[in-house]
This record gives C-alpha cells, sequence and structure tokens, in this order.
C-alpha cells in the first residue's frame, strides 16, 4: 500500500486532462470538515475520450483494482470503464476511488457546473463538489459515518451562508 498523495493523483488527471470532480471525505477536508480520509473519491465524465484519458492517467498511476485477488484479469482501458461505473483502486498515489454516477446528485455535468475550483498546491486547482451535492451524496450513501458527516457539512454550509 502506498501513502496518501491526493496532489500527486489530481496532477495525474489534470496532467492526461481528465474531465473529473472531486467528492467525498477529500472534498469535505477541502471544505473545512476536519474528519480525515485515506482516499480521494472523484467522479468521472463518461464520454468516451475522457475515459481513455481517465484509463491512461490509470495506468501512470500503476493502478490496480482493490481487494480483487491477483489472477483477477483486469483490462485498464476506456472499454472497461465504460462497462462498469464504480471502480475502488490502489495507485502510487494512495486509494482512488471512481464514480460514474453517484447517489444523490444528477449527472456529471450538474455536478461540475455546482462545483467550486479550490487551489490544492501551487498552480494545481482542481474542480471540488459544492457542499449542496457533498450533503445529497452523504446522504443518499446513508452509512451512519455519512450521516454524521451530513451533521458536519451542514454545520459548514450554514456558517458560509451566514456570512
Amino acid at each position: 500500500m502506498h501513502p496518501f498523495d491526493p496532489i500527486r493523483a489530481a496532477k495525474t488527471l489534470r496532467k492526461h486532462d481528465v474531465q473529473f470532480v472531486v467528492i467525498g471525505g477529500f472534498a469535505s477536508r477541502l471544505w473545512g470538515s476536519p474528519t480525515l480520509t485515506n482516499d480521494l473519491d472523484i467522479c468521472y465524465a463518461r464520454d468516451e475520450a475522457n475515459l481513455g484519458r481517465l484509463a491512461e492517467a490509470l495506468k501512470e498511476l500503476h493502478a490496480a483494482l482493490r481487494g480483487a485477488p491477483e489472477n483477477v484479469p483486469f483490462v485498464l482501458d476506456a472499454r472497461t470503464l465504460r462497462a462498469g461505473d464504480h471502480f475502488t483502486f490502489e495507485t502510487v498515489a494512495g486509494n482512488l476511488d471512481l464514480l460514474g454516477s453517484p447517489s444523490g446528485v444528477g449527472s456529471f455535468e450538474a455536478l461540475l457546473r455546482a462545483s467550486t475550483g479550490m487551489e490544492i498546491a501551487r498552480g494545481l486547482t482542481i474542480p471540488v463538489a459544492s457542499l449542496y451535492d457533498l450533503i445529497k451524496m452523504k446522504r443518499a450513501a446513508g452509512r451512519p459515518k455519512d450521516l454524521i458527516e451530513v451533521e458536519v457539512l451542514s454545520a459548514l454550509q450554514d456558517e458560509i451562508d451566514s456570512n
């Protein structure tokens, strides 16, 4: 297992011109949540060109399916990404989870339109899901840890709205 390096992962995605929006725990951290995370979750555009660029970025990150037996055949290409929607990978930049259609929100395009560009390293700005969308996704997931995070994110949203 490699250490979590979301900046390296994001730089690689940007280098390959992948269209994505950061969601999940890392997005929550960027908005100010104190909750820790050990993976980078992204929602990605599912058009053929983007799937090809995403496959190339994943190859550069030496992505392998997380939790799958080593002998399970897996071809990392646009066709395979098209056939699935959610993927969990181990990479040289740590865990990277891909969600083509996260629960609780509409299309990738709507998620992107509502996102905010945030600089996470010098010269590296990435689209981050809005607090409203993060709250909707966490509610839809419905796990106890997600429902706790809904409370944290809602408090952050209230604070932002009051300013």
